[in-house]
């Protein structure tokens, strides 16, 4: 194929149900359903890890969690392993990021890019140390403001995409002709649609608030009882301060107008590129760090494994992408390494050999194997180790000390029927059991966690002092400072 740029345009908590061309029916994305339209959409993409930190370290090193060690939001990509930026630059091509990396600190050539414009990283290049307290969890009072605060209006996280999507049309219109002698790499990084959910007034107003759907399984006696998925919403109290139904509907118009919004700031990208030339000879992702339960099953934010979560939206378009294809092989952040290398021109590094992505090139023109991908979770809310495994048509997910989950996705695309104890498919949970041990010890690597995140404990100062000054909700662009709660 021929060697390409390629923009990476990385969004924040974008539920890939919450978008038109993924089939919802009121949500207005016109300019992600176009860029779908002129390329490829993955139906069955996943982030590698359902929270920010770990999921971007997948992403920059084409490693899976338990192989990068970095397992929540307070431990935080340093540079290594290597990242494809890293690899493009020994090759003398020129890497950009623009927003939001939540790498843990500000060195750019050691996170991989000759220049990072607006970054933001983990607080103080500290991050969330709450999320590192698992064997008895805390309660995270901040999720509670969540459904109360939600409506329309301005937050520091959209003005910050103002400014990324300002300084992105800048870049390819000013930055981008300067580096015509190898092809460039530019990482675009949104915040939005993470919360706070508070959406600018003329996205917001796009949606009536009494004709959002409801959250599916919302009712307490709908929603499924797991140890996991208990202990979970008891730590992560994001549901507690919903006071009705008024509250629900208002936050879920507030979460489509932040779409709205995102998908409004990608317009303007892909207009600048059609606006410098530059259309004919760039490739363009884009995808999410992980996905937002948006009350199914009374759970908000992510962290849990699945579609609403897990899920990603990946969508690839420009020269040798198939137009207006459907790929339905499962994919991961962890692919955007190779697919990056790939659509460069870059020369493959044997030290990388091992990596379990392919490239999305490979894979949407048909070259790529039948895979069996993986997505883990060790951090906020986790009283254990969580393991997502997508082999044929079924979810398998594993917990370290409890019961299984297994979803058929191809009868139940919504799971609402979890096969994980039925008798009836106790073959299937063996046989994805063991594909799951091929890959990595589920045991081992819940060790290997627990040890470094008591390690990151003791070393700023042991439990009580993490609990007594607490944790920010979520990270504050640059400029900001972390309100703690």
């Amino acid at each position: 194929m021929k060697p390409s740029n390629l923009i990476f345009i990385l969004s924040d908590e974008h539920n890939k149900r919450v978008t038109g061309c993924y089939g919802h029916p009121m949500i207005r994305t016109p300019n992600l359903d176009r860029l779908a339209a002129r390329g490829t959409r993955f139906t069955s993409a996943y982030t590698n890890c359902p929270i920010c930190v770990p999921a971007r370290a997948a992403f920059a090193t084409g490693r899976y969690v338990h192989e990068t060690r970095c397992w929540d939001n307070a431990i935080a990509y340093q540079g290594a392993p290597a990242s494809w930026g890293h690899r493009l630059m020994e090759q003398g091509h020129h890497v950009a990021s623009i927003g939001k990396l939540h790498y843990h600190g500000h060195d750019a050539r050691k996170n991989g890019f000759d220049e990072e414009i607006l970054p933001m990283h983990i607080v103080n290049g500290v991050g969330d140390l709450l999320g590192l307290i698992r064997d008895e969890l805390p309660r995270r009072p901040g999720s509670a403001k969540l459904g109360p605060e939600a409506g329309r209006g301005e937050s520091d996280y959209t003005r910050y995409d103002r400014s990324i999507a300002e300084e992105t049309v800048k870049w390819l219109k000013d930055s981008a002709p300067k580096h015509r002698a190898k092809p460039w790499a530019l990482y675009v990084g949104f915040v939005s649609p993470h919360f706070p959910l508070i959406a600018p007034p003329v996205f917001y107003d796009l949606y009536p608030e009494d004709q959002v759907p409801w959250p599916d399984l919302y009712a307490q006696e709908e929603r499924p009882r797991h140890p996991f998925t208990d202990a979970m919403r008891k730590c992560l109290c994001f549901d507690e301060a919903f006071d009705g139904a008024a509250m629900v509907r208002r936050a879920i118009t507030a979460y489509f107008g932040l779409t709205s919004f995102l998908d409004d700031n990608v317009g303007k990208i892909l207009r600048a590129l059609e606006e410098t030339g530059l259309v004919e000879n760039t490739r363009i992702v884009y995808s999410s760090d992980h996905g937002d339960n948006l009350g199914t099953r009374g759970m908000w934010g992510k962290s849990t494994m699945y579609e609403e979560s897990a899920g990603i939206p990946m969508i690839m378009a420009g020269p040798d992408v198939p137009a207006g294809k459907v790929c339905d092989t499962p994919v991961t952040l962890a692919d955007g390494f190779p697919t990056f290398i790939h659509s460069l021109g870059a020369k493959p590094d044997a030290r990388d050999k091992g990596l379990p992505g392919t490239s999305l090139l490979d894979i949407v023109n048909g070259a790529a194997p039948k895979r069996t991908i993986l997505s883990e979770y060790h951090a906020a809310g986790a009283i254990t180790a969580s393991y997502m495994l997508r082999h044929k048509q079924y979810k398998y997910v594993h917990y370290v000390g409890m019961p299984p989950m297994l979803f058929d996705l191809a009868a139940d695309p919504h799971e609402r029927r979890d096969l994980g104890t039925d008798p009836a498919h106790r073959a299937t949970v063996a046989e994805c059991e063991r594909l799951l041990r091929a890959v990595v010890d589920p045991e081992a690597a819940d060790r290997q966690a627990r040890a470094d995140q008591k390690a990151q404990i003791a070393k700023h100062g042991g439990t009580d002092a993490i609990l007594k000054k607490g944790t920010f909700r979520y990270s504050p662009p640059p400029g900001v400072k972390a309100a703690y709660y």
